[in-house]
C-alpha cells in the first residue's frame, strides 16, 4: 500500500477518532502517523502504546498493521529512509527522517517495521523466484550497482545435449563465449558436448541440432553457405557441395555455415546391369560438364552433386543368336576403345577393330553381353522374324529407298534396312478385311465393323478360290496378271488388286457389288423386268438365268427368244455369250409373274381376301354347327341318364311297397286280390308319369331348336346384310369380274389358246378328254 493513498483513504478515519476520543490504543506491530500541526511534522508512534494526542496534534489514519516480510519473500519499498552504519533512521534537524527521494529499496526477511512518512510500497510482499537446477536467472542492471540494483529479464533453463546431437547458439553482443572464442553480434556457433548447457546473459538458443545418421545405403549431400573449414578440416567455398558418406563419420552434424540439401540413396547395380552419369566429378572434385561415364555393374556409388542418371539404372544387352543391336557412333573412335579390361578375350575377337566416325551404322550381332560405351548409341534391338513359306515382309533399304519383298524364310532386318508399310486402297482394305469366302458369301452385303487391323509390313496375301479369278497389277512394269484359283496371291510392293464392280440386286443396278474375286461359274441368278403385253398390261417378270438350262412352255420361249435372240434359220438360239468377259447365258427360265398396275393388283387382293373371308366364315359356321351338335347329344344323353335313374328309383319303390303289402296281407283276409290290384294301380301310375315327362320333355327340345334356328338365321342374314352393305354393288361386280378378266388377259398376253386347271390330286386322261379343253370348242363365235 502506498503512503499517499493510505493517507488519503485514512484521514477522514482519523478525523473522526480525533473527534469521537484523544486516546489512541495502538495495538502490537501497529503503528500510526501523528501531525504536528504546529511544526507540520509527522512521526510515527509504533505500538503496543496508549497514545494521548495532545490538541496541536492530529492523527492521520488509524492503527496499521506493521509490514511483515517472511522468509524467502521480498517488497519493495519507493522513497526509502536514510540509515547510518548502525542501521538508525537520520533525521533533519526539523526532526523530519530522512528520504531517499525518487529511489527503491527492497527489503527482505525481517521484524516486522513501519512505514515513515514519505515511504510507499512500490511491490506488495512477494516470494523470491527460486533457481533450480540447470536454470538460470537472466538480470538486467538498472543503475550502476555492486549487487543489487537489477532486474530479472526472464529465467533460462539448461538445455541438455545428447548423443548426435548439438545445439545452435547466437551471439545477442560482442563477446567471448566459455571456449575463449571472441564472439561477435549475431554470430552463431554450434556446441556439440554432451551434457547440460546454461546459455551465457549474452548467448540464445537458436535450434537443437540433430545429427544425420549414415549408413552404407544413405550419405548427405551438404552445400556451403559462406567460407568456412569442415570437420575434415578441408576449405569450401561458398556455393561449394559435397558428400558426407559413412567413410567419413558415422554421424554427422550440419555445421553452422553448412546447408543439407538432401539425403543422397546409394545407386546398386547388378552383374548384369549398368548406367550412364551425366556430368561426372572428376579426380580434382570438379564436375566434367559434358561429359558421360559408363559404370558397369556390381557395384555399389553414391552420385555426387551436380551428377544425374542419364537414363537410370539399364540392363545390359543380352543377345541371343536370333537377336541383333544396330548401333550409331556419337563419336570417333576405334572398335577397340570399346573393350573393357572385364571383358572376355572371346567377345574381343569378335569385333572388328575398325575406325568409326560419327554417324556411322552397324550392327552387332549374338550370342553375345553387351555394354554400349558413351560413344556409341543403341538405335534399335533387332530380333529375326520367322516367315513361312506362304509369308513375307516389305524391306526397304534406307540408303537406296528400294522396296523389295522377303518371303519363305527366317529374316533379320540388316542396320540399313527398315520394315517399310504397304499401303491398300480403302475399298481394298475393306474387302481384305472382311475374310469372306466369294463363293458362300456372294449374296450378303453387309460389312464387318470389328475387324483386327492389318500389319502394314506383312505381305499382303489372297486365297484365289476354284473357278475364280484376280487381277493383279504391276504399276512399275505397267503390266497386269491374271491368277486362277485355286491360287495363293502375294502382292509385291508395286503391285495391287483390281476392283471389280458388278451388277447386283432386283432388278439389277450397276455398281451394287464390289469385289476382288470374280466367280467363273456356272451359276445362277435372278432378275426383275417389267413387260407390256400387246393389250397394255403391264407385267412384273421375275427371269432366272441358269447356266445348266431347263423349262419349257409357250411363255418360256417367248423369253428365250427375248434374250437368245434367233439364228439364221429364225430358230432360238440355245446360248448367248458376251466376248467381253466370256460369259454364256444357257437358259432363262419365269419365277413369278406380278401385275404391274395398281388397281388390278388390288382387285386381286381384294377377291383373295374376299375369298378367304368367306372360307374362313364358312369354316367358323360348320365348326359352331359341329359344336352345338355335339352339346345336344351330350344334354340328351344327360337327360336319359335322369329318367333311367328316376325310373330305376321308382322301381325300387315299387318293390318296397310290394313287399309291404305282401307282409300286411299274411294278417288280412282277400290279401292276394288286393295285392294285385295295388301292383295294377302301381303300375298304371308309372307308366302315366314316364309318358307325361318324356313327353314334356321333348316339346321343350323342339322349342329351343326352332328358337335357335331362328337365331342362327338373323345373324347371318344380317351379317350378309352388312358385308353386302359395306362392299357395294360396284365392288361385287368389279370382285366377279376381275379374276375371269385377268386370267383371259394374262393368256392372251402369253399366246395360251388352252388351259386346263386341276388340283393334281385327281388323274387325267389327256388323250380322251383333249375335245372338251377349254379354247378348243368348235365354232367361229365361241371365244378363246
Amino acid at each position: 500500500m502506498s503512503k499517499k493513498g493510505l493517507n488519503r483513504g485514512q484521514e477522514v478515519d482519523g478525523l473522526s477518532i480525533m473527534g469521537e476520543t484523544s486516546i489512541i490504543r495502538i495495538p502490537p506491530h501497529h503503528y500510526i502517523h501523528v501531525l504536528d500541526q504546529n511544526t507540520n511534522i509527522a512521526r510515527v508512534e509504533v505500538g503496543p502504546l496508549t497514545y494521548i494526542r495532545q490538541d496541536n496534534e492530529r492523527v492521520l489514519f488509524p492503527p496499521v498493521r506493521m509490514i511483515m516480510v517472511p522468509p524467502r519473500h521480498y517488497c519493495v519499498i519507493a522513497n526509502p529512509i536514510t540509515r547510518d552504519d548502525q542501521g538508525l533512521v537520520l533525521f533533519d534537524l526539523s526532526g523530519q527522517a530522512k528520504l531517499r527521494h525518487a529511489d527503491l529499496e527492497i527489503r527482505l526477511t525481517q521484524d516486522p517495521f513501519p512505514l515513515y512518512p514519505g515511504e510507499e510500497t512500490q511491490q506488495e510482499v512477494t516470494p523470491l523466484v527460486i533457481v533450480y537446477p540447470d536454470t538460470a536467472l537472466r538480470l538486467q542492471a538498472l543503475l550502476d550497482f555492486d549487487d543489487t540494483e537489477v532486474v530479472v529479464l526472464e529465467t533460462v533453463k539448461a538445455t541438455v545435449i545428447g548423443e548426435n546431437q548439438a545445439i545452435r547458439l547466437r551471439a545477442r553482443k560482442e563477446g567471448v563465449d566459455r571456449g575463449g572464442v571472441h564472439r561477435v553480434t549475431g554470430e552463431e556457433w554450434m556446441v556439440r558436448k554432451v551434457g547440460a548447457y546454461l546459455p551465457g546473459a549474452h548467448e540464445e538458443v537458436v535450434d537443437i541440432v540433430h545429427a544425420f545418421i549414415l549408413t552404407d545405403k544413405r550419405a548427405l549431400h551438404v552445400r556451403a553457405l559462406r567460407p568456412f573449414k569442415d570437420a575434415g578440416g578441408r576449405d569450401r567455398r561458398t556455393g561449394e557441395e559435397w558428400l558426407v558418406t559413412l567413410a567419413d563419420r558415422e554421424a554427422h552434424i550440419p555445421a553452422v555455415a553448412e546447408e543439407v540439401v538432401g539425403v543422397v540413396d546409394v545407386t546398386t547395380l547388378g552383374s548384369r546391369q549398368y548406367c550412364v552419369i551425366l556430368d561426372p566429378v572428376g579426380a580434382d572434385g570438379k564436375p566434367q560438364l559434358g561429359h558421360k561415364r559408363v559404370v558397369k555393374g556390381e557395384r555399389s556409388f553414391f552420385l555426387r552433386p551436380g551428377e544425374c542418371l542419364e537414363a537410370g539404372i539399364q540392363d545390359v544387352y543380352i543377345l541371343s543368336e536370333d537377336e541383333g543391336l544396330v548401333l550409331r557412333a556419337v563419336e570417333t573412335f576405334h572398335d577397340s576403345e570399346e573393350e573393357d579390361e572385364e571383358q572376355e578375350e572371346a567377345q574381343r575377337a569378335k569385333r572388328s577393330k575398325t575406325a568409326r566416325r560419327p554417324g556411322d551404322r552397324w550392327m552387332l550381332r549374338g550370342p553375345i553381353e553387351y555394354v554400349p560405351p558413351v560413344t556409341v548409341e543403341v538405335m534399335v534391338r533387332r530380333q529375326a522374324i520367322p516367315l513361312d513359306e506362304n509369308e513375307g515382309l516389305y524391306v526397304r533399304d534406307i540408303k537406296t529407298g528400294k522396296v523389295r519383298a522377303v518371303m519363305g524364310h527366317t529374316y533379320m532386318l540388316s542396320h540399313d534396312e527398315e520394315l517399310w508399310e504397304k499401303d491398300l486402297p480403302p475399298n481394298v482394305e475393306k474387302l481384305l478385311a472382311g475374310a469372306r469366302d466369294p463363293l458362300t458369301h456372294r449374296s450378303d452385303r453387309s460389312t464387318a465393323d470389328d475387324t483386327p487391323a492389318r500389319d502394314r509390313t506383312r505381305v499382303v496375301s489372297y486365297r484365289v478360290p476354284h473357278n475364280a479369278a484376280v487381277q493383279v497389277y504391276d504399276y512399275r512394269e505397267k503390266k497386269a496378271r491374271m491368277v486362277f484359283g485355286p491360287e495363293l496371291v502375294m502382292l509385291g510392293p508395286d503391285e495391287q488388286f483390281t476392283v471389280l464392280s458388278l451388277s447386283g440386286d432386283k432388278p439389277k443396278r450397276p455398281n451394287v457389288i464390289k469385289a476382288v474375286c470374280l466367280l467363273l461359274g456356272p451359276d445362277f441368278f435372278t432378275d426383275i423386268i417389267t413387260i407390256e403385253t400387246a393389250d397394255h398390261a403391264r407385267l412384273q417378270l421375275q427371269l432366272s438365268y441358269n447356266w445348266y438350262g431347263g423349262g419349257g412352255g409357250n411363255s418360256n420361249r417367248i423369253i428365250c427368244s427375248a434374250v437368245f435372240g434367233f439364228d439364221e434359220k429364225l430358230a432360238v438360239r440355245s446360248v448367248l455369250r458376251f466376248p467381253q468377259n466370256r460369259l454364256v447365258i444357257s437358259s432363262v427360265d419365269i419365277q413369278s409373274v406380278e401385275p404391274v398396275d395398281q388397281r388390278t393388283r388390288d382387285a386381286l387382293q381384294k377377291s383373295v381376301q374376299l375369298a378367304i373371308e368367306i372360307t374362313t366364315n364358312s369354316q367358323e359356321a360348320a365348326a359352331r354347327h359341329e359344336a352345338e351338335r355335339l352339346e345336344q347329344e351330350a344334354r340328351g344323353r344327360l337327360e336319359r341318364q335322369r329318367i333311367s335313374d328316376q325310373a330305376e328309383a321308382e322301381r325300387a319303390r315299387k318293390e318296397l311297397l310290394e313287399l309291404e303289402a305282401l307282409r300286411s296281407l299274411r294278417h288280412t283276409p282277400h290279401g292276394e286280390a288286393a295285392v294285385n290290384e295295388a301292383k295294377l294301380k302301381a303300375e298304371a301310375q308309372r307308366i302315366e308319369a314316364a309318358r307325361e315327362q318324356e313327353v314334356s320333355y321333348q316339346k321343350q327340345m323342339d322349342i329351343l331348336a326352332v328358337d335357335k334356328q331362328q337365331k342362327l338365321a338373323q345373324i347371318e342374314s344380317q351379317r350378309f346384310s352388312d358385308l353386302m352393305t359395306s362392299l357395294g354393288t360396284d365392288t361385287l361386280k368389279d370382285i366377279a369380274r376381275a379374276g375371269p378378266e385377268m386370267q383371259a388377259k394374262l393368256l392372251q398376253s402369253l399366246g395360251i389358246k388352252s388351259t386346263l386347271i386341276t388340283d393334281g390330286s385327281s388323274p387325267i386322261n389327256l388323250f380322251t378328254t383333249a375335245n372338251g379343253l377349254l379354247g378348243s370348242l368348235s365354232g367361229p363365235s365361241q371365244p378363246q
